[in-house]
C-alpha cells in the first residue's frame, strides 16, 4: 500500500515540476507561437528540443504530432499521437487525431471487434490519465483517513458513525482509483506499439534477410512489438497477422 502511494504521488509531483519550469514554460508557448503563425518546422525544432530533454506532457507531444502532421510527416505526427494519447487516454482531441492521421496511410489494418465487456473495462480503465487517477486517489486517501481522525476524537455519537461509513466509503473508492490506475498502467505495459517510418516494409517469417516474405506494410501503420532479436522486432498487426521486420524500420512509442 506504501509503495503505491508512493507511486500514485511521484506521478503527480512530475508535472507539477514540470509546470513550474519557467524555461520549459517558455518554450512551450514560443512552439504554440510558431505554430500558430503556420512556421511547423520551427515548431517542430522547438517542441522536439522540449522532448529531447526529457520532459514528457500529453500537451507537448500532442502539439508536436499537429505540427509533424501539417508538416506532411504522418508516421511523425502518429508517434507522438500515441506517445500523447499513453499519457492521456481518454482525450477525445488526441483519439480523433489518430483516427484522422490513421486515415492518411496506406495500411487500412481492421481490429477484430471485442467482446462487449472487454470493450466496455478497457473503456473504463482508460477514462482518466494516469495523472488525474492518481490525484483522485490521493485526495480520497487523505480524506478518509482525515474522517477517521474525526471518528476517533469526536465524543457525538451521530458524527461517529457518518465519520466512520463515510471513512470506509471514501478509502475504499480511493482503492479502486489506484486499482484503475494500476490496470491502466498494465494495459500500456502490455500494448508495446511501434509506428513503421520506412516507405515500405517485407514483413519476414524469421528474423534474417533471407526469410520467406509474409506480406508487406507501410509507413505509418502502427504494429504491436512481441519481441526483440538482434537488431530485429516481432511484430503483430491489429489483424493479428504476425512477423519480423528490422527494428530500424520503425520506432517504438
Amino acid at each position: 500500500m506504501l509503495k503505491r502511494i508512493i507511486y500514485l504521488f511521484m506521478i503527480v509531483a512530475m508535472p507539477l515540476l514540470a509546470f513550474g519550469d519557467a524555461s520549459l514554460n517558455a518554450q512551450v508557448k514560443k512552439g504554440n507561437e510558431q505554430y500558430a503563425k503556420g512556421q511547423y518546422k520551427e515548431a517542430i525544432t522547438t517542441y522536439q528540443k522540449i522532448v529531447d530533454d526529457g520532459h514528457m506532457s500529453a500537451l507537448v507531444y500532442f502539439n508536436l504530432g499537429n505540427a509533424y502532421f501539417k508538416n506532411n510527416d504522418v508516421p511523425s505526427a502518429l508517434l507522438y499521437y500515441e506517445k500523447a494519447h499513453k499519457l492521456s487516454p481518454g482525450d477525445k482531441d488526441i483519439n480523433f487525431n489518430i483516427q484522422f492521421a490513421n486515415q492518411k496511410t496506406t495500411d487500412k489494418v481492421e481490429a477484430p471487434v471485442e467482446f462487449f465487456i472487454t470493450r466496455w473495462w478497457h473503456s473504463f480503465i482508460l477514462r482518466f490519465s494516469l495523472t488525474t487517477l492518481a490525484v483522485i486517489s490521493i485526495l480520497l486517501m487523505i480524506t478518509g483517513f482525515a474522517l477517521l481522525v474525526v471518528y476517533r476524537f469526536t465524543n457525538s455519537v451521530g458524527i461517529k458513525k457518518a465519520s466512520f461509513y463515510s471513512a470506509l466509503l471514501i478509502i475504499f473508492l480511493g482503492l479502486g482509483s489506484m486499482f484503475t490506475a494500476d490496470r491502466q498502467q498494465q494495459y500500456f505495459d502490455g500494448h508495446h506499439g511501434a509506428i513503421i517510418f520506412s516507405n515500405s516494409v517485407n514483413v519476414k517469417s524469421a528474423p534474417n534477410p533471407m526469410a520467406k516474405n509474409l506480406f508487406l506494410i507501410h509507413d505509418g501503420t502502427k504494429v504491436e512489438v512481441m519481441d526483440n532479436n538482434n537488431g530485429w522486432m516481432r511484430v503483430k498487426l491489429a489483424n493479428g497477422s504476425e512477423g519480423w521486420i528490422n527494428a530500424s524500420d520503425a520506432k517504438e512509442i
